[in-house]
C-alpha cells in the first residue's frame, strides 16, 4: 500500500515536458588588420662532443639576443628564447655518429618595421617563420565588438521567430558564447624563409594581411 502511493505521487509530482522551446545561433563577424608580428629564427649545429655542439647554439643564441635587447620594447619589440635541443646523431647501422643540436629565438611585437630590420641585423642566425596574428589589445577590442552584434542579431532572430508563430515574445532558457579568428589563409599565416647570404643588415620584408574575428551565439529560447 505504501509503495503504490509513493509511486502515485511521483507521477504526479512529474514536470511536464517542456513545450515552444526554439534553438537558434546567430554569428557576429568584424574584419580586422592583423597587427602582431612573430619571427622565429634558428640555427643548427653538429659535431663529436654534445658539449661543444651545446657551446656553440649558446654562443650564437647570445649573440643574437644582445643584438635584440638594443631595440627590445614592451609591446612593440619582445624578444624570448625558443626551443633549443641536442640530441645524439645515428648512421645506418645504428650506432652514434656524434651530435646534432638547434636553438631558437623569437622577435615578436606589433612594430613591424624595427622587428624587420632587428631580424635583418641578426647574422648568427636565419629566419626560420613568420607569422601574423591578433595582439591582446586588438583582440579583446574585436571581439567585443563581435559579441555585441552576435548577441543584437540572436535577440532579433529569437523575437522574429516568436511573432512569426504568435507568441508575443519569449525567454531566454540558455546561450554559449564561442569566438575564434580566421585568417584568409588555411592556416597560420607561416612563411618558411631561406638564409640570407650576402644580405647583411638587409630587414626581413613584412606585410601582414587581415583576419575575421567570429563570435557565435547559440542557445534557445522558450516562447511565450
Amino acid at each position: 500500500m505504501l509503495a503504490g502511493s509513493v509511486a502515485g505521487f511521483a507521477q504526479q509530482t512529474q514536470h511536464p515536458a517542456a513545450q515552444n522551446i526554439v534553438q537558434l545561433s546567430a554569428t557576429g563577424v568584424v574584419e580586422v588588420q592583423q597587427d602582431l608580428l612573430s619571427i622565429v629564427m634558428s640555427t643548427t649545429r653538429d659535431g663529436s662532443d654534445a658539449g661543444s655542439v651545446q657551446g656553440q647554439l649558446k654562443t650564437a643564441i647570445d649573440a643574437a639576443l644582445a643584438e635584440a635587447r638594443k631595440v627590445a620594447q614592451a609591446g612593440q619589440l619582445d624578444v624570448r628564447s625558443g626551443n633549443f635541443s641536442v640530441t645524439p646523431r645515428y648512421g645506418r647501422d645504428g650506432k652514434s655518429t656524434g651530435w646534432q643540436g638547434s636553438a631558437e629565438l623569437v622577435l615578436e611585437g606589433r612594430d613591424f618595421a624595427r622587428i624587420g630590420s632587428t631580424a635583418g641585423r641578426i647574422q648568427t642566425l636565419t629566419v626560420n617563420a613568420l607569422a601574423f596574428g591578433l595582439s591582446r589589445d586588438q583582440r579583446a577590442k574585436v571581439e567585443g565588438e563581435a559579441q555585441s552584434m552576435a548577441i543584437e542579431r540572436f535577440k532579433a532572430r529569437a523575437t522574429d521567430i516568436s511573432r512569426s508563430f504568435g507568441f508575443a515574445g519569449y525567454t531566454l532558457r540558455e546561450v554559449n558564447i564561442s569566438a575564434n579568428d580566421q585568417s584568409f589563409s588555411a592556416r597560420p599565416r607561416m612563411l618558411a624563409m631561406e638564409a640570407r647570404a650576402g644580405l647583411a643588415d638587409a630587414p626581413v620584408p613584412v606585410e601582414a594581411g587581415k583576419t575575421s574575428v567570429i563570435v557565435t551565439v547559440s542557445g534557445s529560447v522558450q516562447l511565450k
